[in-house]
């Protein structure tokens, strides 16, 4: 009667592992309606009417920071996520369900009981939460039980993750709030002072994905690309050409936050987990990490080597999967 589902609870996007499948990638956005309450979207159908609402309707991203802002937005948006499983939609009533879900590593008691609050209200009878450079590292193929350093560079929406792992346990780590939402912010305010062109969290987004660098020489630059926007000296909406070289610019201050980051983690770093990462290197997860230019970036900054894994996005859910397909195993790493 049971039901074993992994969950990434992103900032931006939701994942869903059934039966070792992805079942459900989406972002992690509600619509709602404000006469009303009722919810009348998530995922990629709120996403699409964001930034495009009238007065009654308001689009609502229940996660801040990888943490629960919006308690009942969350709530909603998990449950109506996983009634859209396929497998568990054919079902007369919700199954009991089995759950792991991921947590940022520099999350409070408080906000730790909102995530499994959440999870138990929408059925979850039992619920493990494992940390989010935790399940990266296992996503990656990292043997986390080994007594060898590892580094986990986690990118995501709302938080940096960085964690030095060793015998399945975080040994240092450091959480900082600058991630793809503030690159995004970045680029829509270097769009306003230099261009003088107003645009939205969509298209700034668009821009990151199609034309973002964090560095100012690639090897294969991206073409410029054309953003549409409103004109704030003349109120007209008007085009402008952007190239990877600015968007590198309207990034620098941030990613120069990331890296310092990584190097006051490497500072703390015990002295024998630090020659284990010299010889393995960093290994980056997380969609930020898709970024042009970021590993070489960090690499210089470091001097070590800096692996992408393979499908960034997926990294942390895959990870969250394989703890739970052997929660025995993994009993140590998994809070209950």
């Amino acid at each position: 009667m049971t039901e074993d589902i992994a969950i990434d609870l992103g900032t931006a996007n939701t994942l869903i592992i059934h039966n070792d499948k992805v079942v459900i990638d989406s972002p992690s956005i509600v619509a709602r309606d404000r006469v009303t309450g009722k919810i009348i979207a998530v995922g990629k159908e709120a996403s699409m009417m964001q930034g495009k609402t009238h007065e009654n309707i308001k689009t609502i991203r229940p996660l801040k920071d990888g943490v629960i802002a919006d308690f009942d937005a969350s709530e909603k948006m998990i449950s109506m996520f996983i009634k859209s499983i396929p497998a568990l939609k054919k079902k007369m009533f919700t199954p009991a369900l089995r759950m792991v879900v991921c947590i940022p590593s520099g999350i409070t008691e408080v906000e730790m009981r909102a995530v499994k609050e959440s999870c138990e209200r929408v059925n979850g009878k039992e619920v493990y939460l494992i940390h989010e450079p935790m399940a990266a590292a296992i996503g990656i193929g990292i043997d986390i039980m080994q007594p060898k350093g590892n580094m986990i560079v986690d990118i995501g929406g709302g938080t940096t993750e960085i964690a030095v792992i060793a015998l399945g346990g975080i040994v240092c780590d450091k959480s900082v709030k600058i991630a793809g939402d503030v690159f995004t912010n970045d680029i829509i305010y270097y769009m306003r002072t230099q261009h003088n062109l107003f645009v939205g969290e969509t298209t700034a987004e668009k821009i990151k994905i199609q034309v973002g660098s964090a560095t100012d020489q690639l090897e294969t630059p991206p073409d410029d690309m054309s953003v549409q926007g409103r004109d704030l000296l003349t109120g007209k909406p008007k085009q402008v050409e952007v190239s990877f070289r600015e968007i590198a610019k309207a990034l620098d201050k941030s990613i120069q936050r990331i890296e310092d980051a990584v190097m006051e983690t490497l500072s703390q770093t015990p002295p024998e987990l630090a020659a284990d990462i010299y010889n393995t290197g960093i290994y980056l997860a997380g969609g930020g990490s898709m970024l042009r230019g970021l590993d070489k970036r960090i690499s210089l900054k470091t001097d070590l080597p800096v692996y992408i894994a393979e499908d960034p996005l997926k990294a942390v859910v895959r990870g969250t999967g394989m703890a739970l397909k052997n929660i025995p195993k993994f009993r140590s790493i998994l809070i209950k």
